[in-house]
């Protein structure tokens, strides 16, 4: 069973009439990615995968949720998440994104939990410029262990001018599953470009995962994470993930299936095909308790 465990939800329910597409150059140094995008898009890209995780971005620490709000404030991500996999209840999972400086962040996460039906959590400290160990992120880990929340966290560099980079090494996870241990988080885009890192933090901590969404178009250092994973045995702790709309299921199945044709005819070494074919399978709903 395939499950995408990383995606973000389309733009629109239905493309507006006369919308121009628009495309963002910034997330793939090979194409553009399209973001002017709907659910009948969503839906075409997922149909390879049985189940999908969705989840928006909290940027704006605002804690209301009525019309008029800034788009990303967490009320309205999370509204529009829930409606979103209201539609389509037997594909969807939706996660809860909350910003911890949000006044009312406690409050939203058990609304996201008890009234919209939402299943996890969604963080990304660089994003929305907090230090993951300050007080009121530690309160958000606490009541996701609570009630069994896992938590997706952003981690690894990204393009965004003013998103601190130092918040999304994923080494700071080392010291939130040694305060939480029994909190089920994944690690997204393995930590990129400190897969290392991240595969030395996954190995330790029985309920720590990796997702290896947004990789495959780097793909000497594509690779190179798969090897290094291998070679820390962590390849059991990888899920797999798209990322949509930066890339699709059957894109990133078959960038994976082929992630060794780079090194073809020399002597380093490969990933084994098995492995790959366990990761593209991997109960990641049930590893996370999501079922």
């Amino acid at each position: 069973m395939i499950v995408d465990i990383h995606t973000h939800p389309p733009q629109y329910q239905q493309l507006p009439p006369g919308i121009k597409p628009e495309y963002n150059g910034m997330w793939r140094p090979d194409r553009p990615v399209k973001v002017s995008t709907c659910w009948d898009d969503y839906m075409e890209a997922q149909k390879p995968a049985v189940r999908s995780v969705v989840f928006g971005i909290a940027v704006n620490p605002s804690g209301e949720h009525r019309a008029g709000d800034p788009e990303w404030s967490s009320g309205n991500v999370n509204d529009g998440v829930a409606e979103f996999v209201a539609a389509y209840p037997e594909r969807l999972i939706g996660f809860c994104a909350v910003h911890p400086f949000d006044p009312h962040c406690l409050e939203e996460l058990e609304r996201g939990r008890s009234d919209l039906g939402l299943k996890g959590v969604k963080l990304g400290a660089n994003y929305q410029n907090y230090d993951p160990l300050e007080p009121r992120a530690l309160a958000v880990y606490e009541y996701a262990q609570r009630h069994s929340l896992p938590i997706m966290f952003h981690k690894g560099t990204s393009p965004v001018r003013d998103a601190p980079i130092r918040y999304a090494h994923p080494m700071i996870i080392d010291e939130i599953a040694m305060r939480y241990p029994q909190l089920r988080m994944v690690l997204a885009h393995m930590g990129h470009p400190w897969q290392v890192d991240t595969c030395v933090v996954i190995r330790k901590h029985p309920h720590v995962y990796a997702d290896l969404s947004a990789n495959f178009y780097r793909p000497f250092s594509f690779w190179e994470q798969m090897i290094k994973a291998t070679e820390w045995n962590v390849l059991d702790k990888i899920l797999f993930g798209t990322d949509w709309p930066i890339t699709d299921v059957a894109e990133s199945i078959d960038h994976l299936r082929r992630v060794n044709d780079i090194v073809e005819g020399t002597k380093l070494p490969t990933v084994d095909p098995e492995a790959i074919e366990a990761i593209i399978e991997r109960d990641s709903l049930g590893l996370l308790g999501l079922e």
